[in-house]
């Protein structure tokens, strides 16, 4: 899992050659040349499209069994949070995410701005081909509005990532829109603001052409309204998040799991009763210890790295209500006598929320979104609206399907806490490692307490710190909101074929 650190040599050699590397347009995702406006042929572009979720694809020369979106994306978002602890020193710059030491030439980030833009100038093609045929029966609008709806998924994730939070300042920079073929490459990036407002009008779009779900590997118009519910709710529209969220639980289609069948679901994606939209993967795309999303998080002595846990911080949250089921997902290694296993003076708990799927441990199709995000979204916007009721019986409707019957909160808030407390606290235990934690944090303008031991605390030792004291001075140990590395530097690549971009402070 050693990949090269990059040096000051490594970022010269990256200038010299970053224009021959831009001069390989993302538009070759789907060729205007080849793309047909033939209903199978539409769709064979767009499963393209998706497919560049998860496939590892050449760039810059060359294919990295590393470089996948959703491997990125994962590790981008939750290893920056405190849900997962670092149990070593690695040259692999998922690092960075752990000790915010990032920098514009690090390769997971310069992966993932690529391909994401790769997907976004993909789906603006074949959006340019039907606009062109004049088409407008029920299955061309279907396959339309997943296209506006992976251009707003697209350019959401990019804000989050290398844009500050909505709420905590809507008119810095975001990222580069690109919502048509002839945006000129030398373009600047747009507000934060303004990027939300192309999300939420592409989302939009999306719900009203798409009518003729193809499954839930699929966008639809229950996932377009999905995103809006999250999107609105990180915009702080209290009202339109309600509204949505509300939209997706009264479809009908998706049912909360029970506590016998929520340990299952994560292995079961594709048919899970709450899964609204995911990436699919079968046995062929297995990557096993190399590429995998679980791969980090994840071993079973030889299936992979196994070199991050959840963290103390999480456990502790979770730690009042051993029968929860989504201890399930926490999986502790033991030795011979039944001990905790220590690595670097670290409990050992591996993660298994993206494994198991067809009993493999490195397989999983990951869920994007699911119903109780939107009983959660729902009942932050229900909190922050003052209506304490309705928010306390949207998260007893979690609490009661994951084997917490006994202690649901039946209206009243817990003493010296405030019902936002509560919803934020359910939603960090209901949706762990699924790339939520940080920016519900950054989002709410609170700090990220890391105040337990692990390699986030760069170049420290354990010996170092003494966390059964107040710990002050360490670098990364708690990270406030308004700290410049809550988001990551704009690529190098980007910033030298691009003037108009400037870069993240």
């Amino acid at each position: 899992m050693k990949k090269k650190i990059f040096t000051f040599i490594t970022l010269m050699v990256v200038a010299a050659s970053s224009c021959k590397n831009l001069d390989v347009s993302p538009s070759d995702a789907i060729s205007t040349n080849t793309l047909v406006t033939t209903t199978s042929g539409l769709t064979n572009a767009l499963n393209g499209a998706y497919a560049l979720l998860k496939d590892h694809i050449e760039f810059n020369g060359t294919v990295d069994a590393n470089n996948m979106y959703l491997r990125q994306f994962y590790h981008l978002s939750d290893f920056a949070s405190d849900d997962i602890v670092c149990g070593q020193v690695t040259t692999d710059p998922l690092f960075y995410s752990f000790s915010l030491g990032h920098s514009p030439a690090q390769a997971n980030t310069r992966y993932y701005w690529y391909i994401s833009y790769k997907i976004i100038t993909g789906v603006n093609t074949v959006i340019a081909a039907v606009e062109k045929s004049g088409k407008t029966d029920a299955a061309t609008n279907q396959l339309l509005g997943e296209c506006y709806f992976l251009r707003a998924f697209c350019h959401f994730n990019l804000v989050r990532l290398f844009g500050k939070p909505y709420s905590v300042d809507p008119n810095s920079a975001g990222v580069v829109l690109r919502t048509n073929l002839t945006d000129p490459a030398k373009k600047a990036r747009s507000t934060v603001s303004e990027v939300y407002a192309s999300v939420i009008a592409d989302a939009e779009k999306a719900a009203g052409l798409m009518t003729e779900p193809r499954g839930v590997q699929y966008a639809s118009q229950a996932a377009a309204w999905a995103l809006l519910a999250r999107v609105n709710i990180y915009k702080e529209n209290n009202a339109k998040a309600i509204e949505y969220a509300t939209k997706v639980i009264n479809t009908g289609k998706y049912t909360l799991t029970t506590a016998d069948t929520y340990p299952a679901l994560f292995a079961n994606a594709t048919t899970g009763s709450e899964t609204i939209f995911c990436v699919a993967f079968t046995q062929i795309d297995d990557y096993g210890k190399f590429g995998s999303i679980a791969s980090m998080i994840y071993s079973d002595g030889n299936s992979g790295w196994g070199e991050e846990y959840a963290s103390s911080s999480l456990r502790s949250a979770m730690s009042a209500h051993p029968e929860d089921v989504r201890w399930s997902y926490i999986v502790p290694s033991k030795d011979a006598n039944g001990a905790i296993v220590k690595r670097n003076g670290i409990e050992v708990y591996y993660i298994s929320k993206f494994s198991f799927q067809g009993g493999l441990p490195n397989l999983s199709s990951p869920i994007m979104f699911r119903l109780a995000e939107m009983y959660l979204i729902r009942a932050e916007a229900e909190a922050k609206t003052g209506n304490n009721t309705a928010a306390l019986d949207d998260v007893d409707m979690i609490r009661k399907n994951r084997g917490l019957e006994g202690f649901l909160y039946k209206k009243v808030v817990p003493a010296n806490t405030t019902a936002l407390d509560v919803v934020l606290l359910e939603k960090r235990i209901e949706m762990a490692f699924e790339g939520h934690r940080t920016y519900d944090v950054f989002r709410n303008k609170k700090t990220l307490n890391k105040a337990y031991w692990g390699y986030h605390l760069a170049g420290l030792k354990e010996t170092d710190v003494d966390l059964s004291k107040t710990p002050t001075g360490y670098p990364n140990l708690t990270v406030p909101y308004t700290s410049p590395r809550t988001i990551y530097y704009i690529p190098i690549d980007e910033v030298l074929s691009n003037p108009a971009v400037t870069q993240n402070p």
